[in-house]
């Protein structure tokens, strides 16, 4: 197969023997689900990240005339694709694209694919954009049923314990106030924020489509956690959009409008915010030893949004 280097690093850097194993095995996965959901015409999306998608044609429900247009997506079986899949059954196409087959141990999944399946980020009035991104939010939250695979949010934040030994004690390359402020923060919102929902976890603007059921969610993480922490990955994109001299205000917009539609006060969306970016800054160099650059940025200029 011919795949795109980015894509085969990720996966070997990720998963390592278990992402090596599974390259070796993607063309054969590709045909058992061929053969096992009837797809034809599997075209890779552009821009594969942590999983193979394609889009394909699959035979019509009974009764219908024409094959129908879906989404393969195969990836290393991990905690997180287990959860995707999980959300998407419960969300069953309420603010979320339609899980229509999947196989968690296979690491396999066929999504109705959206049209005309625009992003949000395409959108220029970022007014619009947030009110439409607190439509999904409305729609998707929702008591999680108990016994499912889902990801806790305070594993996520549990992390965060790695990173001061990572430095020696110290902060390495994190701001000493805004990791400080963090290290306050995320205790005290666990126990004042709303009770724990089923929440998407990653919801931003590359991860809202347009179809003829409105502005729908993808790539739903499955988490378990206050719904305040949904804005966190929301106002950290479009990816390098909120910086220089008017991030302040655009971000004090936002916050504005998802409070007023949420209903939750500003102050503590703006902290779930700042701990949300501290937390992608973490990441980064947990995964890559590098990128943190911009999260880092983006908790600075949270830190000085007026509550």
């Amino acid at each position: 197969m011919n795949l795109p280097s980015s894509f085969t690093t990720t996966i070997l850097n990720t998963y390592r023997d278990d992402g090596r194993r599974w390259l070796a095995e993607l063309p054969a996965l590709i045909d058992e689900a061929s053969r096992r959901w009837g797809l034809t015409h599997i075209t890779p999306v552009e821009n594969l990240s942590y999983n193979f998608v394609a889009y394909a044609d699959q035979p019509a429900p009974s009764g219908a005339q024409r094959s129908r247009g879906v989404v393969l997506k195969l990836g290393v079986p991990n905690p997180e694709l287990t959860s995707e899949m999980a959300a998407l059954r419960c969300f069953d196409g309420d603010g979320a694209v339609r899980l229509l087959e999947a196989d968690p141990e296979r690491g396999m999944c066929l999504l109705e694919r959206l049209h005309p399946g625009e992003m949000l980020a395409a959108l220029a009035d970022d007014d619009q954009r947030t009110h439409l991104a607190a439509d999904v939010m409305l729609r998707l939250w929702r008591p999680a049923p108990q016994g499912l695979p889902f990801i806790k949010l305070s594993d996520w934040f549990a992390g965060l314990d790695g990173l001061r030994p990572r430095f020696g004690g110290g902060t390495g390359s994190f701001p000493k106030r805004i990791l400080e402020m963090a290290e306050a923060l995320i205790p005290e919102l666990f126990t004042t924020s709303s009770p724990p929902l089923l929440i998407h976890g990653d919801l931003h603007h590359f991860n809202i489509l347009s179809s003829g059921r409105g502005w729908l969610a993808i790539d739903p993480k499955g988490v378990i956690g206050p719904p305040e922490y949904e804005v966190g990955p929301l106002l950290l994109n479009p990816w390098n959009e909120i910086k220089g001299a008017d991030a302040i205000r655009i971000t004090e917009r936002r916050i504005a409008i998802l409070s007023e539609r949420l209903g939750f006060p500003r102050q503590r969306l703006r902290d779930w915010a700042v701990c949300h970016a501290v937390l992608s800054a973490w990441w980064n160099i947990e995964d890559n030893d590098e990128g943190s650059e911009y999260a880092l940025a983006c908790a600075e200029v949270y830190a000085q949004v007026k509550g």
